[in-house]
């Protein structure tokens, strides 16, 4: 009888063992089998907007309070959750490319770069990463502007140019900086390395620049597509300067492959800007580029920054979403990301 009381109890504290770790693993497996996207989807759901505000004339507008906007998401009005004026701070990228193909003007784009540094705010927190066949970063997020110029000096590098996975990096980076306003300020010639040999696989038999380009379709770049999604999320603006070396209209051989090449790396940088609400500056000649660095510096202390909970939208994910801000008075224009997909 003993002997069957203790069968008895050993078997039901075997039985409670095994339903109390199936159920751990079960709770395990559904935690694995989540979608990383779905653990922050009501966070994401937070739109940034980095706007700027001109009038008739082309003149930035920086006077503006948050009953002057409206904000509409696929037609329907948003309520504006947070407000930040021109002069609030940044948290900004200065992103430099020190590949092959900057050798020849280095003391030049690093002289360039740091005046960018002198027409920021001083609250305006600035990271350095330079990139070239690797990405690496020179400063963490300051102030300090000695400290950056200083950076800026030390950068250098050859070799293959890493360029989606230095934005990539970047945006890690500002990640790490909350719910700041947020940039990054590349000067590279767009000609990432791994995307040239696809691109120039994808190239192989055209035979015109415009069957090259619509054969390497740049828009639908995986790398390209995957900043711009990490942009979005966290609504950072996209200020490539472009330099001359990869225009393609400034190619000594012109054929197709080549050329198809070359612009689908600039489209892909018009593509940044445009589609972050930054703006592509083509640096035409070298003795300019301090000239454009101030420009860029200029045009976001301009910014204004808004931030809304998307409501009353379809939110099936992957879905595009227009964006469009009114300003009053209504013959002020003002400039944002055109939209979003969702996440």
């Amino acid at each position: 009888m003993q002997f069957k009381n203790y069968r008895s109890k050993n078997l039901i504290s075997s039985l409670t063992f095994c339903a109390a770790a199936f159920l751990i693993f079960a709770a395990a497996t559904f935690v694995r089998a989540q979608d990383p996207d779905d653990v922050i989807r009501t966070e994401t759901n937070l739109v940034q907007l980095n706007i700027g505000v001109v009038d008739r004339q082309g003149r930035p507008i920086t006077s503006l309070t948050r009953g002057d906007f409206n904000v509409y998401e696929d037609g329907v009005k948003q309520t504006i959750q947070r407000f930040e004026p021109v002069e609030a701070p940044f948290s900004l990228v200065l992103m430099l490319d020190m590949s092959g193909s900057t050798i020849n003007f280095r003391q030049q784009l690093k002289l360039a770069s740091q005046r960018f540094l002198d027409a920021l705010a001083p609250e305006d927190r600035v990271a350095v990463v330079q990139f070239d066949a690797k990405v690496k970063q020179l400063t963490t997020f300051g102030t300090d502007r000695m400290k950056t110029a200083y950076a800026i000096d030390l950068a250098n590098g050859k070799g293959e140019t890493n360029f989606y996975q230095a934005l990539k990096f970047a945006l890690h980076e500002l990640d790490k900086e909350g719910k700041r306003r947020k940039a990054i300020v590349v000067l590279t010639d767009g000609l990432d390395t791994q995307l040239r040999t696809y691109d120039r696989q994808s190239v192989s038999g055209a035979q015109t620049n415009e069957d090259a380009l619509k054969a390497i379709r740049p828009q639908e770049s995986p790398d390209l597509n995957a900043v711009l999604s990490a942009a979005d999320r966290q609504g950072v603006t996209i200020y490539p300067l472009a330099l001359p070396s990869g225009d393609p209209k400034r190619l000594p051989l012109q054929t197709p492959n080549i050329t198809g090449i070359y612009a689908a790396a600039r489209a892909r940088l018009q593509h940044l800007a445009d589609r972050t609400g930054g703006r592509l500056n083509e640096i035409n000649q070298l003795q300019y580029m301090a000239q454009l660095y101030r420009e860029v510096a200029a045009s976001i202390r301009t910014l204004y920054t808004i931030s809304y909970q998307a409501n009353g939208v379809d939110r099936t994910r992957g879905k595009w979403h227009e964006i469009k801000i009114e300003v009053a008075p209504s013959e002020l224009t003002a400039r944002t990301r055109p939209g979003y997909f969702a996440r």
